[in-house]
Formats: structure tokens, sequence, C-alpha cells
């Protein structure tokens, strides 16, 4: 069975251990309950700008950061509500917040829990009561992730969310990529390209939205770390987006559960009722070869 230890870092910082399989997640609550590390047998499969994950003011660039309740950016970063326009930052302000942990051990399976309370903070720019809580588990190679939102609101509640996980590539031109779609809408030129498995890293930055899935499943296979890294998403995430930038060794693979702007087109855009809860999961799985 894992077990759960604490260490006292910069951050306090919550380790999740499974001795048998050799993995082991490293999860920082006071940073956006994000996932810092992520360890199968011995070798980090994460990516983490430690230098910049020591400055509270700068986002986190790398791990698993959470995106809620946007994925993407909003034009001008505003959206409307009920006539009343409101600001919200790329990926909403999840991933910049102090989230709280539990500890969690049920029916001999252990796993870590992190949530976020809705506050006066988060509705100045999102006028929505609610309690999103993040479930992290590790089941031999595999880091499964599920989401449970409850809406404590009088009124529903919209919102997209989804993760911007960092994976390490020290050498990108050794990269397979599998995503089950023929095309994808390129962020910087805003065009839809062909795509037949083959990306340019001699780009500056490649930022492409994959829309028209026709699985669930998407695979990276790194030759030069001999590692095949697979995400499942389910039916909760219809867009998987693909980003890296030049001259970083990692490159990003996410399940997002509707495009950029949806809180503004309404496109695939998750609605909860008063009362409701709403559930979500992931799972990555590394396997080395």
């Amino acid at each position: 069975m894992p077990t759960i230890t604490i260490q006292q870092q910069q951050y306090k910082t919550y380790i999740l251990s499974d001795e048998t399989s050799g993995t082991q997640i490293e999860v920082v609550p006071e940073r956006g309950g994000i996932i810092t590390g992520w360890r199968v047998q011995g070798q980090e499969i994460f990516y983490l700008d430690k230098e910049r994950f020591t400055h509270p003011d700068l986002s986190v660039r790398g791990g698993n950061p959470i995106l809620f309740p946007i994925c993407g950016n909003l034009p001008d970063n505003t959206y409307t509500h009920n006539g009343q326009q409101y600001t919200l930052k790329q990926h909403g302000f999840a991933r910049d917040l102090p989230w709280e942990v539990e500890e969690v051990s049920e029916d001999n399976t252990t796993y870590l829990k992190v949530h976020l309370v809705s506050n006066e903070q988060t509705k100045a720019v999102y006028p929505f009561d609610f309690h999103l809580s993040f479930s992290y588990k590790i089941n031999g190679n595999t880091l499964e992730i599920q989401q449970h939102l409850h809406n404590s609101s009088a009124t529903s509640i919209p919102f997209s969310t989804g993760f911007h996980p960092y994976f390490q590539a020290p050498d990108k031109t050794q990269l397979e990529v599998q995503i089950a779609s023929h095309e994808y809408q390129d962020n910087i030129t805003k065009e839809i390209r062909t795509f037949n498995g083959n990306f340019d890293f001699n780009l500056d930055e490649i930022d492409a939205a994959f829309k028209r899935l026709t699985a669930k499943s998407a695979t990276v296979t790194d030759n030069s770390r001999r590692l095949k890294l697979t995400l499942d998403y389910g039916n909760d995430y219809p867009v998987v987006v693909f980003w890296t930038v030049k001259g970083k060794e990692f490159y990003c693979l996410e399940p997002w559960s509707a495009p950029r702007n949806s809180l503004n087109t309404g496109e695939n855009l998750t609605v909860v009722e008063p009362g409701a809860s709403y559930t979500a999961s992931v799972r990555l799985t590394a396997n080395f070869f």
C-alpha cells in the first residue's frame, strides 16, 4: 500500500510513495495543489523549472498545473456573465491559489486529496460558490487523477477544466506523437493544419489544439529516454493540446474539457446546476522500454 509522508522544503510537500512499484509523486498544496514530481522506476517523468518555482509571484512552469475555471486565455482576459464583465487571466486562478490537503486511505487504497473552496478572492473574478477537489493516486506506473466539483451556488456554474503537465524531453527530435486526429488548430496563426504525427521542433513555439478526436487516448514515445507516455482522458476532455517552446527540454500534453474562450462562446462548456456535482478523471501511464 502506498504511504504518505511530509517534507518541509520551501513549501510543505506531501510525498505519496509506493515502494512495491518504485513510484512516487510530490504534491505542493499551497502552490495551486500541484504535483511537482512524478518518479517511476527512479526516473523523473515531469519537468520542473525549479528556479521559477521558488518565486511565489510567478506561475509554475512544470509539474502538472490545474486549469480552472478556464483553459487557455480569453480575449483581453475578459468574459461577460449576466451582463457584467469579469477579468480572468490565462488558465484561471486555481493554479495560483493555495489549496488545502486531505490524506485519505479507504478500502486498502491510499491517495492524496487537495481541495479549493470559493472565497472573496475567487468571487471577485468568478461569481460562484464551489468546492473543487482533486484526488491523486498511484497504481504501479500509472498516475490517476480524479476531479470533483460541487456547486454550492444558487445558480448554475459554467466552467472548463484541464491539466497542463510538463514532461521531460532532452531531445524533442526523438519524440513520436500519436494524437487521434488528423488536424489541429495552430493557436499561433489561428490556422487549421493537417497532422501526420510530426511537428517542426525548430519553430519557436508549437501550440496545437486537437478537437476532432477519434479516440480517448494519446501517446508520446520518447526514444531518447526509451519512455512511452500514455494519456487516457475519457469523454470529459474533447480537446487535447500539445505545447512546447524552442530551447526548453519539455513538452506538454494537455487534456482540456473545452477550447479557449468557451466561457464566452459556450463551446463544450460544462454547466453544473445548483446543488449538483461533477466528476471527471484522467490517467497518465509511463512505460520504459
